[in-house]
């Protein structure tokens, strides 16, 4: 038995030679077609890689345009930081870490926690963060026998001019855009659940009444 070498198929579109006679990869009789007939030309799909790279140009367009946005935004709030440390550190003097950490805390929506020896002017750095961003500041000092309705607020009952009684909610020093906290570690277990709902949910249930 003779073993015959193995002949590579030619690339797509070219010929080779046979024996007597020539092949081509484009001479492929259609199907029900009778051998010998001629089966003329194939017809391919046009190349799809043409509407993905225009798709993914489209993507990559959009993607740069967003990436400028977001470049331009971030711009923006850098430069209002700068102002903001800027004015901060004409009243505070030689605190530079701690504003940069409250900063961060305000900005990422979150909650700080200032530790320090009295006369660090921890109430004056909230206070002052809080003018310069024309916010409402309330400073709630906590004490063993505070109450949760000292800082929510309560409901008290009131009289209209027609005699009719009705309750009324009065809001508690927990209602504006920057609170001060101090001592919270002197607070009742649940004066400091009130504070946490608050903190937490950004919310304060009053009876049978969320306020938000």
């Amino acid at each position: 038995m003779q073993v015959l070498p193995r002949q590579e198929e030619p690339p797509f579109g070219q010929t080779q030679e046979r024996g007597n006679y020539m092949t081509s990869a484009d001479d492929r009789p259609d199907e029900g077609s009778e051998p010998g007939e001629d089966s003329g030309e194939l017809a391919f799909p046009s190349d799809p890689s043409s509407s993905d790279e225009a798709a993914e140009a489209d993507e990559d367009a959009e993607v740069s345009e967003d990436a400028e946005v977001s470049e331009d935004t971030i711009a923006q709030i850098q430069q209002a930081v700068d102002e903001l440390r800027r004015q901060l550190g004409k009243v505070i003097v030689g605190q530079e870490e701690v504003i940069d950490q409250l900063l961060l805390s305000l900005l990422s929506g979150g909650h700080c926690l200032l530790v320090g020896v009295p006369g660090l002017a921890k109430t004056l750095l909230i206070s002052t963060l809080a003018r310069a961003l024309s916010l409402t500041f309330n400073r709630i000092q906590f004490t063993p026998d505070l109450m949760p309705a000292d800082i929510t607020g309560t409901e008290i009952l009131e009289q209209d001019s027609d005699g009719r009684r009705n309750l009324q909610f009065v809001q508690g020093p927990i209602f504006a855009n920057v609170i001060l906290a101090d001592e919270i570690n002197r607070a009742p277990a649940k004066v400091q659940s009130a504070l946490l709902e608050a903190m937490q949910e950004r919310q304060v249930t009053i009876g049978k009444e969320t306020h938000p």
